[in-house]
């Protein structure tokens, strides 16, 4: 009777214990980003409501920092636009109707997925995160940077200094690490904050460490993720973070969570 119970108890200690690890290790694999959201420094123009499990983010898409009065447009036709396949013209820039609605639980998916074209996340500033890449899904646009000549002989970037550009038809985006947000909401040799979110709910940060030291591209996974900790989360966090690169680290290629189309 004895060795029975015995090994009864031992059965059900051993199935409390397998309980508590599998909850430890969801536990450490999805946190709550809503505080950290919901104190960001968002620009006036994008609007937060926040659900039981997620945010709901409206925004205009224009960012809250200065835009170049003219980009490099592609001509008409133009696959990928160069020097020789691109004018310039004035800022197309014009209002979006952007409404995300984006988890505030996120977790690692059991694998990876590629990011598509077009919005993967929104920034604090009110403008949306581009992949590195151009419509064709190779070319990097940080490394394919140009300029072309205005009527006048000035010279016209195809991406202006905070790593983004418009569409041809308006849409402002990033492609890179967004200077003109980070010198914003981060002091010099500082560590970075949060500034936005990718649809998988994990955050976005610059490329700064907690420490005020530039995250080197081999501490990130191929992703650009990693787990550290950061102002908001001290216990640290997985999270994206962007770099001021030439080259397909510059942005999000994959993402870890589940990511959530996005609704316009």
């Amino acid at each position: 009777m004895v060795t029975g119970m015995r090994s009864t108890l031992a059965v059900l200690v051993c199935t409390a214990l397998a309980a508590f690890t599998v909850t430890a290790a969801t536990a450490r694999t999805t946190t709550d980003t809503s505080a950290a959201i919901r104190t960001a420094k968002w620009g006036a123009n994008v609007k937060l409501t926040f659900r039981a499990t997620a945010v709901e983010i409206t925004a205009n898409g224009i960012p809250n920092h200065a835009r170049q009065s003219q980009y490099a447009l592609p001509d008409g036709g133009a696959g990928v636009p160069g020097p020789t396949t691109a004018h310039a013209a004035a800022d197309p820039t014009k209002p979006q109707h952007y409404d995300f609605t984006i988890t505030t639980h996120p977790a690692k998916a059991a694998a990876r997925t590629s990011t598509s074209l077009g919005s993967i996340g929104v920034m604090i500033s009110g403008a949306v995160l581009f992949n590195p890449y151009e419509g064709d899904g190779t070319t990097v646009a940080v490394k394919s940077n140009f300029t072309v000549k205005d009527a006048s002989g000035k010279s016209v970037a195809f991406l202006d200094s905070c790593n983004g550009h418009p569409t041809p038809m308006g849409e402002y985006h990033y492609h890179a690490l967004p200077t003109c947000i980070t010198a914003r909401v981060d002091k010099p040799n500082g560590p970075s904050h949060l500034i936005g979110v990718a649809f998988d709910g994990f955050p976005i940060y610059g490329d700064r460490a907690i420490d005020g030291t530039k995250v080197h591209p081999g501490d990130l996974d191929r992703c650009n993720g990693i787990t550290s900790p950061t102002p908001e989360f001290p216990h640290g966090i997985y999270h994206y973070v962007l770099l001021n690169t030439k080259d397909s680290r510059s942005s999000i290629r994959c993402f870890t969570g589940t990511a959530v189309s996005a609704p316009r």
